[in-house]
């Protein structure tokens, strides 16, 4: 049994579809509420809460790989809950900036939760993407509202990726062998920078949505509000303030791993226009 956790956010919904699809065998899908949950056919609606392990025991019961994304509870109890429920491997999603920027606070989290892991005695693989595709949600109301999308460091390109690409190598760390103990740095095709993704949704809507640059106490005081300071900083300094090659470095990991091409931003674009409608 392969539990997905965040089943119905994008990439658990993503990893379910690619299971599915290439047979996995018995799947479940974690959810607040299951009612609601759209599964492909067989796959297993659970109910669960990351804020409170103690939900999670019936949704573990008979698991024995698990798809977990880093820092959505307490992740000592979570860890803890599935080793005692005796699953075998974990395919945990971190994030790139462990490797790029160590000194920033949430990189320091996501190394925490990956020490954790290791020290679990369960098998574990490691997924380490860069920025996804999907953080320019944050700008669809702005689309919708003023066709208007206002953000620093418009030029800085990253390479950026598609969740359905972390889903797609972690399908295959869980159902393939030789993943265990391994950890992956993943990013997209190329590099694009945040007035390309402007462009790129726009050419997807079919009209023209500008582009106005701000600077980083702009930003930062939006940003601030919703995640507080020291997470409004270290994305400041990943997206634009404190590049460094290994960040902006394009990997061939997802091609490697899955054996198909990383999908572009533009892709995620048209695969998402209707959200900026």
């Amino acid at each position: 049994m392969i539990l997905v956790t965040g089943a119905t956010g994008n990439m658990g919904s993503a990893l379910l579809k690619e299971l599915h699809a290439h047979g996995a065998g018995p799947l479940r899908g974690l959810t607040r509420d299951a009612a609601r949950a759209v599964f492909p056919d067989g796959v297993e609606a659970v109910e669960g809460d990351f804020a409170e392990p103690a939900t999670l025991e019936p949704a573990l019961k008979g698991v024995r790989s698990l798809f977990l994304v880093s820092r959505l509870g307490p992740d000592a109890d979570i860890i803890e809950a599935a080793r005692q429920a005796g699953v075998e491997h974990v395919v945990l999603v971190s994030s790139i900036t462990v490797q790029t920027h160590p000194h920033l606070g949430p990189a320091g989290e996501n190394l925490a939760v990956e020490e954790l892991l290791k020290a679990s005695g369960m098998a574990w693989t490691i997924l380490r993407p860069t920025q996804f595709a999907s953080n320019t949600l944050m700008w669809a109301a702005s689309v919708r509202g003023q066709e208007t999308v206002r953000a620093p460091y418009a030029e800085t390109a990253l390479p950026t990726i598609h969740p359905a690409d972390i889903a797609a190598v972690a399908r295959v760390a869980l159902t393939e062998p030789g993943h265990r103990g391994h950890t992956y740095a993943l990013t997209g095709p190329e590099p694009v920078s945040a007035r390309q993704q402007v462009e790129a949704i726009g050419a997807a809507l079919g009209r023209e949505v500008s582009f106005a640059e701000i600077t980083r106490a702009q930003a930062h005081a939006q940003m601030a509000a919703v995640f507080g300071e020291e997470a409004a900083d270290a994305v400041l300094d990943v997206t634009g303030g404190d590049v460094n090659e290994q960040l902006l470095m394009v990997r061939d990991t997802v091609p490697q791993l899955t054996g198909a091409p990383a999908r572009p931003f533009r892709q995620w674009a048209e695969e998402n226009a209707a959200a900026f409608r």
